[in-house]
């Protein structure tokens, strides 16, 4: 299994076997982070992987995900640092299930059992991983993600390649399955918008940053897979008439 693979099949784990895996193992995972480069190569990042296989952390989340490790992501706080920290984390997690590993992100959770800051760095979002208790893989059908037809505008009937772009893009896990990615698709670009929500309980919205992240990172993962020449830009003459209830954030366009 490769990264574009996984993108398909991965799900987000919260059930684990409290087992230690192997030092060269999280030697290769930290090894791999390291080769990410972020969406924004000016911001600095790091991570700490934190060893809970004696299950002394009790309850590190909300929802009682107890995990024999947790990943802690820093970052500089600037400018979309959170998206930034989506895309270099979920190619990480992807690299883990292709290693055979759950992972799961845990919003609104500080490793107080370690650091909040690391230097000029705070911890922006923490995942658990290891080995999962039962599949930590599930079949693209079972995902539960709205229809292409709910989450696009088409304005010219798109290519094949900006078919397979989108279809990984709905598949992209996102805080309380919220999905808050708008797509305008012409034949050869997709102009991508982030949903604004009416609804402000239980921090709704609050990780929509991170969580387009990580869908930018999917369409970077198929545009190499499929050996597309595919550039992530902010267009300034974007028209939010498609979408009014929407910001615009990026657009994909195939490099020409």
């Amino acid at each position: 299994m490769n990264l574009y693979e996984a993108i398909f099949l991965r799900k987000s784990v919260r059930n684990y076997e409290m087992e230690a895996l192997k030092p060269s193992l999280l030697t290769e995972i930290k090894d791999y982070c390291k080769q990410i480069e972020g969406l924004n190569p000016g911001i600095t990042t790091d991570i700490s992987i934190i060893d809970n296989t004696k299950g002394q952390y009790k309850r590190v989340h909300l929802l009682g995900v107890k995990a024999p490790y947790y990943l802690a992501f820093y970052s500089e706080d600037k400018d979309k640092a959170m998206l930034n920290a989506g895309y270099i984390l979920e190619q990480l997690a992807l690299f883990l299930c292709t290693k055979g590993l759950g992972t799961c992100f845990l919003g609104n959770v500080k490793p107080k059992f370690g650091n909040t800051n690391k230097g000029n760095m705070k911890c922006m979002i923490m995942m658990a991983f290891g080995k999962s208790r039962g599949a930590h893989t599930r079949k693209p059908s079972e995902a539960k993600r709205m229809s292409l037809q709910e989450l696009c505008v088409y304005k010219e009937v798109p290519r094949q390649w900006v078919k397979q772009l989108l279809e990984a893009a709905r598949l992209a896990p996102s805080s309380m399955n919220s999905q808050p990615w708008r797509f305008v698709v012409y034949d050869n670009r997709i102009h991508v918008f982030s949903k604004k929500h009416n609804i402000t309980y239980f921090g709704m919205g609050k990780y929509d940053e991170f969580n387009l992240g990580v869908m930018f990172s999917h369409l970077m993962i198929v545009a190499e897979e499929l050996w597309l020449d595919l550039d992530l830009i902010h267009l300034e003459d974007i028209s939010h008439k498609n979408f009014s209830n929407c910001d615009y954030v990026m657009s994909a366009v195939l490099r020409t």
